[in-house]
């Protein structure tokens, strides 16, 4: 699991029930980036490994993922 997504919960549970002051909305701000930044990391790892086939077994894995493949 995600490390600061206990903080982000955190501080959106004080936001809803006091609010937050500005410090800990810029820490709120920036471990949301960061946490999308690893989602977004984790959804590209899995579509590069992706092989689509066909019901013949021919493999029609779009060129877009292929090229992503290739990259790695």
């Amino acid at each position: 699991m995600i490390d600061s997504l206990q903080r982000i919960n955190e501080l959106a549970k004080k936001q809803r029930e006091q609010g937050l002051t500005n410090k800990e909305k810029i820490e709120q701000q920036v471990l949301r980036e960061d946490y999308l930044r690893q989602i977004r990391g984790q959804v590209l790892n899995t579509f590069t490994g992706l092989k689509v086939l066909d019901r013949l077994g021919n493999d029609v894995t779009p060129e877009k993922v292929r090229n992503l493949t290739a990259k790695d």
